[in-house]
C-alpha cells in the first residue's frame, strides 16, 4: 500500500487570519483543496490519511467528496508537527503493516506540488529508505554565534532547502516515530531530520521551486496570481 499524510493540523498564528490559512480561499476554493485534489488525482496513491482538528473534519470531507474517489481516514492533530506525523503514521498502520508500504507526507499549504514530483518521491524509495526534494541555496550562507556578528561561514555548495513532499518506508518510519517519547517527537523539525538521525539512505531529488509554502499574506497573494493567470493545470 501507497499511504499519503497530508498535514492540516496548523492553526497559522503567524498568519494572522480569523482561521487557519490551509482553509482560506484561493479563488473560489480553499487552500487545502489544490493540495488534496493532487493527491487524489495521483495514481500511485492506494490511501490518504488527513491530519487535522476535529472541528474541520466535516469541511474536508465536503471537499473530499467532489474530488476522484480514493479510500481515506482523519487523524487527529498533534501538539508538534512530528505529533500530527505520527499520529496519521498510526491510522495508516492501524489494520497491519508490510514491508512493501510506502508512506508520504505533505504538507496543506504546499498546494503546488505537482503529480510529477509526487511520482518521483514514490519511485525513489525503491533503492532507498526516505525521499527528499531539495532546492540548492544560491546565497552565501554566514553563521554567527551571538546574532550579531559573523562567526563562520557555510559552503554553499553543499547546502541544499528540503521541501516537501517526503517519502519514507513505511514500517522503518513508523518504527521510529513509534520509539520516541512525546517530548522527543515534539522537538523534531523536520520529517527527515528523525531518519538520518536514526541511519536510513535519504535520496535527494529535485525540489520545485513553484512548489511554495504559503507562509505569509505575501505568499497566498503569489498563489491567487497564479491561479488567475490559469498556470495551475501546467503545474
Amino acid at each position: 500500500m501507497n499511504y499519503a499524510i497530508i498535514l492540516s493540523g496548523g492553526v497559522g498564528n503567524r498568519f494572522g487570519a480569523d482561521i487557519p490559512k490551509q482553509y482560506l480561499d484561493a479563488c473560489g476554493k480553499p487552500i487545502i483543496w489544490y493540495t488534496l485534489e493532487r493527491f487524489f488525482s495521483a495514481s500511485c496513491i492506494d490511501k490518504i490519511v488527513v491530519v487535522a482538528s476535529a472541528t474541520w473534519h466535516e469541511f474536508i470531507g465536503e471537499i473530499i467528496s467532489a474530488l476522484p474517489k480514493k479510500p481515506f481516514d482523519f487523524a487527529d492533530a498533534g501538539a508538534s508537527r512530528q505529533g500530527s506525523i505520527f499520529n496519521g503514521l498510526k491510522k495508516c498502520v492501524e489494520s497491519g503493516i508490510d514491508d512493501g508500504d510506502r508512506v508520504i507526507i505533505h504538507d496543506a499549504v504546499r498546494p503546488l506540488v505537482s503529480g510529477a514530483l509526487i511520482n518521483k518521491c514514490m519511485d525513489a524509495l525503491d533503492e532507498n529508505d526516505a525521499v527528499m526534494p531539495v532546492l540548492h541555496v544560491n546565497d552565501t550562507v554566514y553563521v554567527s554565534d551571538d546574532g550579531t556578528h559573523v562567526s563562520g561561514l557555510l559552503d554553499r555548495d553543499k547546502l541544499y532547502a528540503g521541501q516537501a513532499p517526503e517519502a519514507f518506508k513505511l514500517k522503518k518510519y513508523y518504527e521510529l516515530n513509534n520509539a520516541l517519547t512525546a517530548d522527543a517527537l515534539d522537538s523534531i523539525r523536520g520529517s527527515s531530520e528523525l531518519a538520518f538521525k536514526n541511519g536510513l539512505a535519504i535520496k535527494l531529488i529535485d525540489g520545485d521551486l513553484r512548489n511554495f509554502k504559503i507562509t505569509t499574506v505575501a505568499d497566498l497573494e503569489r498563489f491567487k496570481q497564479i491561479l488567475e493567470q490559469g498556470n495551475y493545470e501546467s503545474i
